[in-house]
Formats: C-alpha cells, sequence, structure tokens
C-alpha cells in the first residue's frame, strides 16, 4: 500500500472557526476510515500579532514544527505551506484569496465564498489561470450523511423532487448580545444573516436539486425575496427566500423533466431550535412525490434524518427510518480531506461543491440583497485588487 498524501496547511484568521477546523485537521484519518490522505498544519496566521499566532498554536495543539506569523503576507510566502485555509470575516475574502492565489498557494475559503458574484467569478478565474485548486468552505456538503441523502434522491427513493425547505436561523437577544460592533451585524464586514447562515440554507436547496443535475441541464433559479433589517446598523436580522429551479432530480435515473421550489429561511432574532433540544422539530425538508427526507439537527451539522415515505392508514403512520450518523470531531476534516485527493489528482476544483456553483449561489445572494436594498460598503464590494481593507 501506498504512503498517503500529506496536505500542508496554512491558517489565516484565528478566530472560533479556525480553531475547529485546525483541530480537526490534528484528528487522525484512520479514525474516520481514511488511509490515503492526511494533514500538516504548517503554519498560522495573524494580521496583527505575533502572540495571538503562537497562542493558537498552542491552544489547537499543533506540532511544535507550526510556524507563527503575525503578517499574512509572511504565512503565503512560506514554501512549506501547500494550501491556506481562510477564515477572516466575508469582507475580507476575495482580497485574502487573491493573495493566496497570486502566491501560488490553493485555497480553501470559508463560506459566504465572497461578498458578491462578481469577486467569486474573479477568483475562479485566477485560480484557473493558476493551475490551482480553489473551493468554498460548505463543511456541511462533505458529510457522510449529505452524501447519503443525495444517494437517496437519486436513487428515487422518495420519487422526483418538488420542494426542499431548509432554515439556519439563531435566536439571539440581538441588540444586547451583539450591539452594533459584533461582525454578525456589522456590515464593514458584511454581516447579516444571509451571508453568514443563509449560506446554509441554500446549500440544501442547491445540493438536493441544483447539484443533482446533470451539468448540461442546470439552470441558476428564479429567485423572490424579502429583507427585514437591523435598525442600528441595517444588516439583515431576518431574510426569506423562494427560489423557482426550471428543472429537479426525478431520481432512479428517470431525468429532470420538472422544476422545484426551494424555501430558504434565515434569522438571527428567532430560532429554528428555541430549546437546543430539537423540539421544534427538522429543520430540513426535502419532499417527492413519494416521501420526504427530514433532516435533523443544526442545517449546517446535522447528524440524523429520516425517511417518511408516504402512505400508511387511519390508525397507523406511514414507514418511517431513521439514520445517525456519528463523527469523532466536528466534521471540517471532511472537506479538507476532499481538498488534499483534490490536490493529489491535479483537480483545480471538486466535483461536490465546484465553483460553478459556488457562483451561481452568490447571484442568488446577489440578487436577494438587489431586491431589498441591501448594500455593503463599497471598499469590500470592490473587485479591485491589492485593495487596503
Amino acid at each position: 500500500m501506498s504512503s498517503p498524501f500529506t496536505l500542508r496547511w496554512g491558517i489565516m484568521g484565528l478566530g472560533d472557526i479556525a480553531r475547529t477546523f485546525t483541530k480537526d485537521l490534528l484528528i487522525d484519518p484512520s479514525t474516520r476510515d481514511a488511509t490515503d490522505v492526511k494533514h500538516v498544519v504548517a503554519a498560522a496566521a495573524s494580521s496583527t500579532s505575533l502572540q495571538k499566532a503562537r497562542k493558537f498554536i498552542e491552544d489547537c495543539k499543533c506540532p511544535t514544527a507550526t510556524v507563527a506569523y503575525d503578517a499574512y503576507n509572511s504565512l503565503v510566502q512560506d514554501k512549506d505551506v501547500d494550501v491556506v485555509y481562510i477564515a477572516t470575516p466575508h469582507s475580507h475574502h476575495y482580497q485574502n484569496a487573491m493573495l493566496c492565489l497570486n502566491a501560488g498557494k490553493h485555497v480553501l475559503c470559508e463560506k459566504a465564498f465572497t461578498v458578491n458574484a462578481p469577486q467569486a467569478e474573479i477568483l475562479a478565474k485566477t485560480a484557473k489561470e493558476k493551475h490551482l485548486f480553489l473551493m468554498e468552505a460548505v463543511w456541511t456538503r462533505f458529510f457522510p450523511l449529505t452524501h447519503a441523502i443525495t444517494k437517496t434522491i437519486m436513487d428515487g427513493t422518495i420519487g422526483p423532487i418538488h420542494r426542499v425547505i431548509a432554515d439556519m436561523s439563531f435566536g439571539e437577544d440581538v441588540e444586547n448580545v451583539w450591539g452594533t460592533t459584533n461582525r454578525m451585524v456589522n456590515l464593514d464586514l458584511a454581516g447579516g444573516a444571509l451571508l453568514d447562515l443563509g449560506i446554509y440554507s441554500l446549500t440544501w436547496l442547491f445540493q438536493c436539486i441544483y447539484h443533482l443535475v446533470p451539468p448540461p441541464e442546470r439552470k441558476p433559479p428564479t429567485v423572490t425575496s424579502i429583507i427585514t433589517k437591523y435598525p442600528p446598523t441595517g444588516a439583515d436580522e431576518m431574510t426569506s427566500m423562494l427560489l423557482s429551479f426550471p428543472s429537479a432530480p426525478n431520481g432512479g435515473g428517470g431525468g429532470t423533466n420538472h422544476p422545484a421550489h426551494g424555501i430558504a429561511l434565515t434569522n438571527i432574532r428567532v430560532a429554528d431550535d428555541p430549546d437546543g433540544h430539537g423540539s421544534a422539530g427538522p429543520t430540513v425538508h426535502i419532499q417527492g412525490s413519494k416521501g420526504e427526507i427530514a433532516v435533523n439537527g443544526p442545517a449546517y451539522s446535522p447528524t440524523t434524518f429520516r425517511i417518511i415515505m408516504k402512505g400508511g392508514n387511519g390508525s397507523q403512520p406511514a414507514d418511517v427510518k431513521e439514520h445517525e450518523f456519528l463523527r469523532p470531531g466536528w466534521g471540517m476534516f471532511w472537506e479538507a480531506d476532499e481538498c488534499a485527493r483534490c490536490v493529489r489528482d491535479g483537480k483545480g476544483e471538486s466535483e461536490v461543491l465546484g465553483l460553478e456553483e459556488s457562483v451561481v449561489i452568490m447571484r442568488v445572494m446577489d440578487e436577494v440583497r438587489r431586491q431589498n436594498g441591501l448594500v455593503y460598503p463599497a471598499k469590500i464590494e470592490s473587485t479591485e485588487y491589492p485593495l487596503e481593507l
């Protein structure tokens, strides 16, 4: 047996999500039955503080050889770094990703990919021109649970897909907890529900409808939306989206000759799971003519789903099968494994989440913002590079 391929990571931006990702990278791949790839955390960079980078490395229990940097420019010049994981605010993704790509580094960039679609298009074009791997870090896409659900759809178990409903909402005391400067409500950082949480709701719509249509037949959805803004800052606090997809999977090899609707909900003031124990029921419903797949748990990180078949009678419910998927960690390592395999195989993008699809999703969010007059500061909407933010 050949030795596993080793991918050497640099971490850019050292907040909570970077901490979770890095700790997942350090979990032994054999605990998830991955024997063909492994990961090394080669470096981590804060934009301002060497001490912060050193503490991050210590807290994550990275190897002693992991290098700390106090500037992103230094990180991307490190010859021992193959790929950079970007975990900075949405507002900075475009500038940070361009920095990495122009330095010859592969990139895994946190969702939302960019602030707008034109930025995403330029990133995709730049990566292709430089023969580098680039992917949006939507970790939910790579769960075994997600693969099991899409397989169930394609097998035709619940029949042609006609509707997907997904909700990703936090119930926070916004004024008292986040005020006006927290990144979640700060327009200077592209804050708001849409880019931070709504991307997960849209992910379920796209991975269960758009992605399962053969690429030549894929067509972007039309969009109708409504936003309620957070008065102190103007960021979106509640966003509801209705998408109409021209083509949807029939499953069982039956083609894609029918439309489907997707309803994507997101909110920072009310919760999809008020008591934190799932009492409110599934957060995602995937509905076909023969039944439904009900996904339990937060839309970003579910662990169980049920297949509920149409039928039953007055005294007996329909047949229900429950599927549970446990994981040795948070589950961010699966997207890292995908990066490693793509880099190993010389691929510029993933088949699970390709660049074209990330761009289409950004266009949907652009249209939602256009319909509701949600505009971010010109500097972070700009496609100019380099630009000091």
